[in-house]
Parts: structure tokens; C-alpha cells; sequence
């Protein structure tokens, strides 16, 4: 697949980026060499391929689920501009 200028503008518009005319001159053959290479891993067959959650066969460490940090709440809350009944007051951001 073969990408032309006016399509990477339209995918910088859409990804609401300002990308200059020598920018995209330059990016247009990249792109479609990515593309192409898509396509190209596409027409692999992985029919028998059983999907991997990692491509190593390993377990992850686990630790112990212990506090390792003493309680600062009241510490931090002293300095914080509000405070109501052990809560942070946040000005409202969404309407």
C-alpha cells in the first residue's frame, strides 16, 4: 500500500499534528514502507500458532504483600490547602 501526501496530511489533521511540506515529503516513503511491511507479516500464516502472553515460559516474582512504608497521613495532610474528613478538597474539573 502506497501512501500519498495528501493522505499522510489527512492523518496528521486527524492526529492533530502541524507537519510541515518537507516533513511530509520525507515521511511519505517511510510510511508506506511500514505499510508494506504490514502487509508483508499479514500473509504469514500463524493458523497453528497458539497466542503467548510473553515469549518466554517463565513465572513473575512475587514478593510478600507487606506495609513497608510508616503511616504519614496526618503529616500530609497537615500541609495540604483542604482537608475535610480525612480527604483532599480539589477545586471541580468537570462539569
Amino acid at each position: 500500500m502506497s501512501l500519498t501526501p495528501e493522505d499522510v496530511r489527512k492523518i496528521a489533521h486527524l492526529a492533530r499534528l502541524n507537519v510541515s511540506d518537507a516533513d511530509i515529503a520525507q515521511n511519505v516513503p517511510q510510511l508506506s514502507g511500514i505499510l508494506e511491511f504490514i502487509a508483508q507479516l499479514e500473509k504469514a500464516d500463524t493458523a497453528s500458532i497458539e497466542p503467548l502472553a510473553h515469549p518466554l515460559d517463565i513465572s513473575q516474582r512475587m514478593r510478600p504483600d507487606v506495609v513497608t512504608e510508616k503511616d504519614q497521613r496526618e503529616k500530609f495532610q497537615r500541609i495540604a490547602p483542604q482537608v475535610e474528613a480525612g480527604l483532599y478538597l480539589v477545586p471541580k474539573v468537570i462539569e
